[in-house]
């Protein structure tokens, strides 16, 4: 294979040089010693990431809070606008479950557990203009749990009535792998013998009334929280006639224990989920997407989910699902199942209709920046230091590179090798005060406005040396790095 590769060269920074790139933060210059090193190999592919690759997902019982996800909420569009031109809604979650459709009745977002949501034809008719006005397409999940196959079918003909050719899919059921023993505490959806051949059963029951209702919908599934063997098994089942394989994903639920060290550091679940469906998806020819994810469960842990902790591990988690080729991912935004708003969502809201970008938008609002196209192997050398590369090349001539520093004190200079030649390079940094701020984060030393829209307002110019290029990298931040050929 031709490889075209970057010659990693020494490169060290002295208290001195790092005082001297105070005012510039981009290229040092190049020493004996390199504190990290990153070899690029353009010529292999891990994976494309398409598009639609971000997402949001909401409980429906956002759904039924009246003019949250409408067109006429113009600041709440543009910050999902301000995500990317293409993306994916997922509405689902545990309040699914025990919500229904009145087509007149009042809307009512309620918890899990409690009256049960209701969703209206107002409320749906709000949902398919914000898709209309964000360009982003809806995954709806209907009720499996507690409610009824006419009750669906007639949710199913509101909602795709509403949102037209923005609908991508139907799921049927949330996490209904857990429906014998998730739901124990308030009522049991299922008995405790309830297996994938039950779900299987009534997922194909399900589907074939509603495609008899409304003849081409698509379907996703099997929307499941741990049980992976299910997609697995699922996509030999129906990978012939379904549009997305899903599964769910949080690092744990919060608890004492989930803290900013947690979160930063690699989760030994994650790889193992992430290979079996990849497998899956590759073995049925269907994507697999992560409809339904978050820091920690629950709603976050304060302190932990809503810091630019939270920014930095987003922006390394949808590259680490990117590179095991995942066609996207849906952040958990806004009011949870049980009722208040998360600390870890991406968008801020104090219920009182001021919206904002949160800590982890600014993460995901990084990714938007170099997440695009060709994914492309990358070795980094850091030692033991939680730092982490990844590389894109969005077009033949650009190559994007995005180093994530995951250290809470640690600053230093990485080493790019630069045997490729480059007219040009610049990059944006991600930072904040600290690991623990809940504000003051910022993209390009710019923060996203009161209007939800964001321009850097400092690119750092990058240039060459002789035998490298040398990237500063301070503690607790990212750096993106754009390079021209």
């Amino acid at each position: 294979m031709n490889r075209r590769t970057f010659l990693t060269q020494a490169v060290g920074l002295g208290a001195a040089a790092i005082a001297e790139s105070h005012f510039s933060r981009g290229l040092q210059a190049v020493s004996s010693e390199p504190e990290v090193r990153v070899t690029l190999d353009p010529a292999r592919t891990l994976a494309v990431i398409p598009p639609d690759f971000t997402g949001l997902g909401y409980e429906i019982s956002s759904v039924a809070r009246p003019g949250l996800l409408s067109a006429q909420n113009s600041i709440y569009v543009q910050l999902v606008r301000t995500l990317g031109a293409r993306g994916i809604i997922r509405v689902g979650g545990n309040t699914s479950d025990y919500s229904s459709y009145s087509p007149t009745g009042q809307p009512l977002s309620s918890p899990e557990g409690k009256a049960g949501s209701v969703v209206n034809d107002v409320v749906l008719r709000d949902l398919g203009s914000f898709l209309d006005a964000t360009g982003w397409q809806l995954v709806w999940g209907l009720n499996l749990g507690n409610g009824t196959l006419e009750n669906a079918i007639e949710e199913a003909k509101a909602v795709k009535a509403a949102s037209k050719e923005n609908l991508l899919a139907f799921e049927i059921g949330n996490e209904p792998d857990l429906f014998p023993r998730h739901f124990s505490r308030d009522q049991g959806h299922r008995r405790t013998t309830y297996c994938y051949d039950d779900y299987l059963r009534e997922y194909r029951a399900y589907r074939d009334a509603l495609r008899k209702a409304i003849p081409n919908i698509g379907f996703a599934g099997p929307d499941v929280a741990d049980a992976t063997d299910w997609v697995t098994r699922f996509a030999v089942d129906e990978g012939k006639d379904i549009k997305l394989l899903t599964h769910h994903y949080y690092r744990e639920g919060q608890n004492p224990t989930s803290s900013i060290d947690k979160l930063l550091h690699t989760d030994p679940k994650l790889a193992p989920i992430l290979e079996k469906l990849r497998a899956a998806s590759e073995s049925s020819g269907v994507p697999y997407r992560i409809c339904e994810t978050n820091s920690f469960s629950g709603g976050g842990k304060p302190g932990v989910s809503d810091t630019l902790t939270a920014a930095l591990w987003v922006l390394d988690f949808m590259f680490v699902l990117a590179s095991e080729g995942c066609a996207g991912v849906n952040m958990e935004t806004g009011v949870n199942q049980r009722g208040f708003i998360s600390s870890y969502s991406p968008i801020g809201d104090d219920e009182q209709g001021h919206y904002w970008a949160a800590p982890e938008y600014y993460g995901m609002l990084a990714f938007a920046q170099s997440g695009a196209g060709r994914m492309i192997g990358s070795a980094i050398e850091a030692g033991k230091r939680n730092i982490t590369a990844y590389a894109t090349m969005p077009a033949k001539d650009r190559t994007v590179l995005t180093l994530i520093n995951k250290e809470p004190s640690f600053e230093g200079g990485v080493v790019v090798d630069a045997s490729t030649s480059f007219r040009s390079g610049s990059l944006v940094r991600l930072s904040g005060s600290s690991l623990e701020s809940k504000s003051g984060m910022t993209l390009g030393d710019a923060a996203v406005s009161s209007a939800s829209l964001w321009k850097p307002a400092r690119e750092e110019e990058v240039s060459r040396t002789r035998t490298g290029l040398q990237v500063r990298l301070p503690a607790a931040s990212a750096a993106i790095v754009t390079l021209h050929a």
